[in-house]
């Protein structure tokens, strides 16, 4: 364990950003109980006390444990009403913690009924969100330029797998198709699913910036999907995969050949060649040095969410044990993200400072993470203001670091994240 700390003041003043966090993962718990009780969902518990107790726990015993969590917060989330609600309070915490960009993903599909589909769905989070951003950014210090303002992306997220007991969406998708195989089904809900991303992007102006795909990797290839992802690749719509959280490299692999993955989801196993399952690969140790030097020189960014990690992965007993360290060392970029601020009862600022105490991440390293989180984010914006911003942004962490600690040191280790 390291001995480095900084100050949580320091941490919390710092510009941040959350490029891996789902929107359900985040609600309240306040608010949980409050629309439970508005829509008459049933909860094990009434009280934040009791919901940390029996659902949103520290520890799980794996990530069928850890997912319970959302059968809850899904079934809360089933209007425009508390869509927007859940945004806008999720802006806010945000905000409060110095995260200046957030690319929040969410399953519309989980969300869609006879009353609301998908472009509702999102029009619904980014009013919310937007609320926001606006109050935050008509603040004097904003205004004047003296610090950068806040802004966010939306990540629409498909689904690896599903059943009907999932949404009123995935049941009459199901019933409607009984004799369809499983794995068409797959498809067909994604294609259906990044045609109205695009539309929500292209017809609504909405900032629609990624697609994504979520769920169980063991048993369901991303290959399933390749069809989505290949109309969002010719479509300009980037692209985030779900890879190696629970299931091995060729997972990864899957998903940058068969996906166009800009980044990836998780990535924890990498670097793994014990985790590799597929019985053709026979020399693994070369395999995962092809693959990571492959993502390494593509710059495709793993999406690290540490606190998440240790809790589906029980044999990880604490953060010390994470490969983190060891991607860092293959050059590779990487990014600090949450997952799920309620579901893992974190935020932003206690993973990095996770990753500082248990990972040796020093006062350079964690500019260097930082910062690549706002570069390598898809932000809605042309790719020279978004230069203009990271530049701002730049200048503001800066100030903030002098302020506390004087001249930045000369790096003990040479630049990593090229």
């Amino acid at each position: 364990m390291s001995t480095q700390t900084f100050p949580e003041e320091y941490l919390l003043a710092l510009p941040k950003t959350d490029l891996h966090v789902h929107l359900d993962g985040s609600i309240r718990l306040e608010t949980l109980i409050d629309l439970a009780r508005e829509y008459n969902v049933e909860l094990p518990s009434y009280t934040p006390e009791g919901l940390r107790a029996t659902v949103f726990k520290e520890r799980y015993a794996n990530l069928g444990e850890y997912l319970t969590g959302f059968a809850y917060t899904g079934a809360v989330m089933q209007t425009e009403v508390a869509l927007e609600r859940v945004a806008y309070e999720f802006a806010l915490d945000n905000q409060n913690e110095g995260v200046r960009y957030v690319e929040v993903r969410f399953a519309p599909q989980l969300h869609m009924h006879a009353h609301m589909n998908a472009v509702m769905v999102i029009k619904a989070v980014n009013r919310g969100l937007k609320k926001a951003m606006d109050e935050f950014n008509r603040r004097p210090a904003v205004q004047s330029g003296a610090e950068p303002e806040f802004r966010y992306g939306i990540i629409v997220c498909a689904m690896r797998m599903f059943r009907d007991g999932f949404s009123e969406y995935f049941k009459n998708l199901m019933t409607s198709h009984r004799y369809t195989p499983d794995k068409e089904l797959y498809a067909m809900a994604s294609m259906e699913l990044v045609r109205a991303a695009i539309i929500a992007r292209d017809e609504y102006g909405l900032p629609v910036v990624g697609f994504d795909l979520a769920g169980e990797e063991a048993g369901y290839p991303a290959g399933d999907h390749a069809s989505a992802f290949s109309y969002a690749h010719k479509h300009f719509l980037k692209k985030t995969v779900h890879a190696g959280e629970a299931y091995g490299p060729e997972s990864i692999f899957q998903a940058i050949t068969d996906l166009h993955a800009d980044r990836i989801g998780h990535g924890t196993y990498l670097l793994d060649p014990d985790m590799i399952s597929a019985p053709e690969i026979e020399d693994r140790a070369r395999y995962v040095e092809n693959l990571g030097q492959y993502i390494a020189d593509r710059r495709i960014t793993l999406e690290v969410c540490l606190t998440s990690n240790l809790q589906t992965n029980p044999h990880m007993n604490d953060p010390s044990q994470h490969p983190f360290r060891k991607l860092r060392q293959h050059r590779l970029s990487t990014t600090i993200c949450t997952d799920n601020r309620l579901v893992s009862n974190t935020t932003v600022t206690r993973e990095l400072q996770l990753a500082v105490e248990h990972l040796d991440l020093d006062r350079h390293d964690l500019k260097s993470v930082i910062i690549y989180g706002f570069k390598r984010s898809f932000m809605p914006t042309t790719y020279l203001e978004k230069r203009a911003y990271v530049r701002k942004v730049i200048d503001f962490y800066e100030a903030i670091d002098r302020k506390y600690f004087g001249e930045e040191p000369e790096p003990s280790t040479p630049e990593i994240q090229a």
